[in-house]
């Protein structure tokens, strides 16, 4: 079931890093060669998150993000989960893209900052 309150989604939310770099960016058009994690359709194109491999791969340009995913089951409607998130990444000059999924939450930060915000959360989780 779909968890609403803030302290218990804070304490239980386990993030998970996943190993390999994520990119970011705008599909030219047309078919995509590759699986994405996510698509943002927007008036100026079709903004793509997929492993930055394939990213790269098909030509699109992207930074190096990490992919950390919150193993707790977030409600959608949970108020206050992304506000604190930003809140702790922040104090540490760690900048975040959220990406929220009927089941879980997940959070791009820059590759070279990824321990880092793994820590903060760690923190977070524990207050």
């Amino acid at each position: 079931m779909a968890e609403r309150d803030l302290a218990v989604l804070l304490r239980t939310m386990q993030p998970q890093l996943f190993p390999e770099p994520y990119g970011i960016g705008v599909c030219p058009g047309g078919a995509l060669p590759f699986a994405c994690f996510a698509t943002v359709a927007e008036t100026e194109g079709l903004t793509v998150v997929a492993p930055l491999a394939d990213v790269q791969a098909a030509g699109i340009a992207s930074d190096r993000w990490a992919r950390i995913s919150l193993t707790v089951h977030s409600d959608l409607a949970a108020v206050g989960l992304t506000a604190a998130l930003a809140e702790a990444l922040g104090r540490a000059g760690i900048s975040c893209n959220v990406i929220a999924g009927f089941h879980h939450d997940h959070l791009f930060v820059p590759w070279d900052q990824r321990e880092a915000a793994l820590h903060a959360l760690s923190e977070l989780s524990h207050v």
